[in-house]
């Protein structure tokens, strides 16, 4: 009896001065924020690795073929817009979402869904699907051992969703209106006592291209204030841009002593790139 006493009284000992074993993830979870636009996205899921498993096959191990996956491992994979985005056609409002696919032998069909809970294909419901495309498979470059999705191919208004594992590849298209939106900007701007004249001449210059009044706004912000030296670059582009090859590198040349003086190397080398192609 006090043998038995005794071994109990060391187990509780023992566990009193026990402490928890932290183990990484298998699959880790990543979550991914890019600013897009005038907002951001915000993709967050597991990654899985292959171990040597097959995947993408018929009843294969890892993400069979023609069946429901959760793209990811673990949890939901979920991706979030802070503005309005557009893809296949279906605008999404700002919010949270789900992301899915069926994987194919020469294509994915990839699912945005209202549910950001469905974590196993059992959880799946069609009628929540908000957004369903078909996008083709294309080989990866390098096998992918781990899972890897990524925003790629970012302009101002349309980018990627990359998704690789092993040999495929995947790419989700989506795209985003902000010139109508910059266009109410710009006309406010011009309506107020104190226009932006640097940022109305952007506009015209990158999105509208209209190179005449975006050369009107220019000069005007670079005889309004300080002379910046980002303002004479972007006065060389657009007159670059109207034939003006002696304006340009006037412009340009202003920009390098302007760029020197405040230990900017980055637009010093965009200017002397720039005379060097007129």
């Amino acid at each position: 009896m006090k043998k038995l006493l005794l071994i109990l009284i060391t187990s509780v000992a023992f566990a009193g001065f026990s402490q928890s074993v932290k183990m990484p993830q298998p699959s880790p979870t990543q979550t991914i924020k890019q600013n897009f636009s005038l907002g951001f996205m915000e993709l967050s899921y597991s990654r899985p690795s292959l171990k040597k498993r097959v995947v993408f096959k018929d009843q294969s191990e890892l993400a069979p073929i023609n069946a429901i996956w959760r793209t990811g491992a673990n949890g939901a994979t979920t991706i979030t817009f802070s503005d309005d985005v557009t893809i296949n056609n279906v605008t999404l409002k700002p919010g949270k979402y789900g992301l899915l696919s069926i994987p194919g032998k020469r294509d994915f069909t990839l699912i945005i869904t209202k549910d950001t809970t469905v974590n196993q294909p059992p959880l799946y419901k069609q009628e929540n699907d908000l957004v369903r495309i078909i996008v083709p498979i294309t080989k990866a470059k390098e096998e992918a051992e781990l899972f890897t999705m990524q925003f790629v191919n970012i302009t101002y208004e349309t980018c990627e969703l990359q998704l690789t594992w092993g040999n495929t590849q995947v790419s989700l298209p989506i795209s985003t209106n902000i010139k109508d939106r910059m266009k109410a900007d710009v006309d406010k701007s011009e309506r107020s006592d104190k226009p932006s004249y640097g940022a109305i001449a952007t506009y015209y210059y990158e999105f509208a291209k209209n190179y005449p009044i975006a050369l009107q706004y220019v000069t005007k912000a670079v005889n309004v204030g300080k002379p910046a030296f980002n303002t004479y670059l972007l006065k060389a582009k657009i007159e670059k841009e109207l034939g003006d090859k002696v304006s340009a590198k006037a412009s340009a040349l202003k920009c390098i002593e302007l760029a020197k003086a405040a230990q900017n190397d980055d637009s010093v080398r965009a200017a002397n790139e720039l005379i060097s192609k007129l």
